[in-house]
């Protein structure tokens, strides 16, 4: 039940985003595209009080349980930047916005972008690891919340690993392309062929 729901939950959240941009720019009703977009949120609710109650009425703690409190994390942590960088595409498309800028390329720039969207999965692991924890003391059995100590160390590494990939782009900064031209080559310089109006080069005139 709990991976069904998991499924429902993220069905419904890109059919709300969906509903509520379409009814924000298409069809030009912004506080009722608004309504849709604030409903998201309450699906992480559901799947919450939902994943409680299974494990109030004597289920195991198992990985359905550490999936769900997994993807509740990667929604608070990533959700709103997901929901802002399609707004801003069909602000575009569809409500003639200008385009939105995306991401910078290169240098340090791409460094701290990379560095934000980390902080993203650090907010994703620490809401994970939270609510793991609280269902772990909500059981109060050590032989059975196994599984959800294991989600916890899953958290923390992938955030870990997406750290060493953003660390990257601070220690080897990826480099713009040189402009055409550019290449630190000089040019040999041209000489221009004296003409007779230089000095030194009159002839004269032959007497007649």
């Amino acid at each position: 039940m709990i991976v069904t729901l998991i499924i429902v939950c993220e069905i419904g959240f890109w059919v709300l985003l969906a509903a509520g941009l379409v009814a924000r720019y298409l069809l030009r009703m912004p506080r009722t595209g608004m309504a849709l977009l604030l409903c998201e949120p309450l699906l992480e609710v559901v799947l919450l009080m939902v994943t409680a109650l299974d494990l109030k009425n004597g289920a195991d703690p198992s990985w359905k349980h550490g999936l769900a409190a997994l993807y509740i994390g990667y929604t608070v942590g990533h959700g709103h930047r997901t929901v802002k960088w399609l707004d801003g595409h069909a602000a575009h498309r569809i409500g003639g916005a200008p385009r939105p800028a995306g991401p910078p390329r290169y240098g340090m720039a791409r460094a701290r972008h990379e560095g934000s969207v980390w902080l993203g999965t650090l907010v994703a692991a620490a809401v994970a690891t939270g609510l793991l924890q609280l269902a772990m003391w909500y059981v109060d059995d050590p032989s059975r919340t196994t599984s959800l100590e294991s989600w916890q160390y899953t958290a923390w590494r992938a955030a870990g690993i997406h750290g060493l990939i953003a660390l990257t782009y601070a220690i080897w900064p990826k480099k713009a392309p040189r402009p055409e031209g550019a290449r630190g080559t000089a040019r040999p310089a041209t000489t221009n062929p004296r003409t007779n109006d230089e000095p030194g080069t009159r002839t004269t005139e032959r007497s007649a």
